[in-house]
C-alpha cells in the first residue's frame, strides 16, 4: 500500500485521516496543500479516480470566493486555478495508487488493506 494524504494542518478531517492510518500501522506520505500543490499528473489521476473535477472543489472555502471560481467560463480555467491554488481542494484527498477518495472515508480505506 502506497498512501498519500493531501490536506492542510488546519483541517480536522485531514488529522482524522492521518490518525486512521497511524492507528493501523500503515505508513503514509502527507502533502500539505498550503506548501505544495498537486502536480498535473497527480491531479489527473485523482480526478479520474473520484469521477470529476467538481468532486475535488471546496465550494465553501474562502479561496473559492477569493478566486471567483464560480464565475470562470470554462473547465480549463477552473483546472488552471486548481493547479495553482491548493486551498481550493476539499480535504483530505487520500490516494493509494490509482484509487483515491475525497473527505474522511474509512469505510473505503478499509477495503484497500
Amino acid at each position: 500500500m502506497n498512501i498519500q494524504i493531501f490536506g492542510t494542518n488546519k483541517c480536522f478531517d485531514t488529522k482524522k485521516a492521518q490518525r486512521y492510518f497511524k492507528e493501523r500501522g500503515i505508513k503514509f506520505q502527507f502533502v500539505d496543500l498550503t506548501q505544495k500543490n498537486l502536480s498535473k499528473g497527480e491531479y489527473q489521476s485523482i480526478k479520474s479516480a473520484v469521477g470529476s473535477m467538481e468532486a475535488l472543489i471546496d465550494e465553501k472555502s474562502k479561496a473559492y470566493e477569493k478566486h471567483f471560481i464560480k464565475y470562470l467560463a470554462s473547465k480549463e480555467a477552473v483546472e488552471e486555478k486548481l493547479l495553482e491554488y491548493g486551498e481550493l481542494y476539499k480535504t483530505p484527498i487520500v490516494r493509494n495508487g490509482k484509487k483515491a477518495t475525497v473527505g474522511y472515508c474509512p469505510e473505503i480505506w478499509k477495503e484497500w488493506d
